[in-house]
């Protein structure tokens, strides 16, 4: 049972793809959050993916990301609790906390958005994602090439809160992410 320290809060962090089928990754550090001896872990409610052109010359942010494609394509991006390096991973992966993506067809002025969270089921917030590592990963990619000087940004906005696991909670998570990463 899983039971909160705090209200909920945000955690954000941006990458920027600029390279066709190259994958970025950034990372949250989570270590005042997470306390193992406390059985104090990160309670995710809610994960928001923001795409923006990001004009690095200018160091400006629009709405418009099909500017910075100069093709019809994707960009994706995902968030897990255990380091995928720069790759993206598969779906079923037990780490892949959310995944998100847009699809530009410019030619035909037609954007499309999906995206997807995975909560657990650990007490009275089973509409939450319980981490027990002190990382969360974000890993993107853009599937077309970048004009010159821009970029497609990626920003995960995490909404989270503190909680206190049980020592049954607490365990049978760490073990989840343990075997998960061997």
């Amino acid at each position: 049972m899983a039971t909160s320290k705090t209200g909920s809060f945000w955690l954000t962090e941006t990458i920027d793809l600029d390279t066709d089928a190259t994958a970025v990754q950034g990372t949250i550090d989570l270590g005042a959050y997470v306390d193992v001896g406390d059985q104090q872990a990160l309670a995710i409610e809610q994960v928001d993916f923001i795409w923006q052109r990001h004009n690095v010359t200018a160091d400006t942010y629009t709405a418009e990301i099909e500017q910075a494609m100069g093709s019809n394509g994707v960009v994706e991006a995902q968030l897990s609790d255990l380091n995928p390096g720069t790759t993206l991973t598969i779906a079923s992966d037990n780490n892949l906390v959310a995944s998100g993506a847009v699809h530009v067809d410019d030619t035909n002025y037609v954007l499309t958005h999906s995206s997807d969270f995975f909560p657990d089921n650990f007490g009275k917030l089973d509409e939450s994602r319980i981490v027990v590592n002190d990382q969360l990963y974000l890993c993107g990619m853009m599937n077309a090439t970048a004009v010159a000087n821009n970029a497609v940004a990626c920003t995960v906005r995490i909404k989270s809160r503190i909680v206190k696991l049980s020592t049954k909670d607490w365990m049978a998570i760490a073990i989840q992410s343990t075997a998960a990463d061997n």
